[in-house]
């Protein structure tokens, strides 16, 4: 999967915009969910450098939000890294240049949709009643 069949992916499944926040970045795509407006993936071009691959070249990646267990796992995969610009425990980089499947990558953008949405509050008294 690569950034444009990313977007597509997004912007379809989950009718979030691509948003360009970062004048300085300007090819840094975040987008957002609409009720709480916190961000669940993060598209930008990065030096490989940066992600620890011994390459003077730039991919595309995506940030994602993950259960810390989880991804400490899954930086051992192929393409998956810890987070470029962004808490290391939390996230995590997954490369974009075909090195990990698009199904793992809609697996992982569920994941971090779900992470990131806004959490229900359960009342004190919803939650004594259900004791009883």
């Amino acid at each position: 999967m690569n950034r444009t069949e990313l977007i597509n992916y997004i912007t379809e499944i989950y009718s979030a915009d691509a948003e360009y926040p970062f004048m300085q970045y300007p090819d840094a795509a975040v987008f957002r969910h609409a009720n709480n407006k916190k961000w669940f993936a993060v598209i930008m071009n990065v030096q490989k450098r940066k992600l620890g691959v011994d390459d003077d070249g730039t991919t595309d990646i995506v940030n994602l939000k993950c259960d810390p267990i989880l991804a400490g796992s899954l930086r051992g995969d192929a393409g998956i890294f810890p987070a470029y610009h962004m808490s290391k425990t939390n996230w995590i980089s997954v490369a974009l240049d075909g090195s990990v499947e698009a199904e793992k990558i809609k697996w992982l953008l569920d994941l971090s949709f779900e992470l990131t949405s806004k959490k229900t509050k359960t009342t004190r008294r919803k939650h004594e009643e259900q004791q009883f």
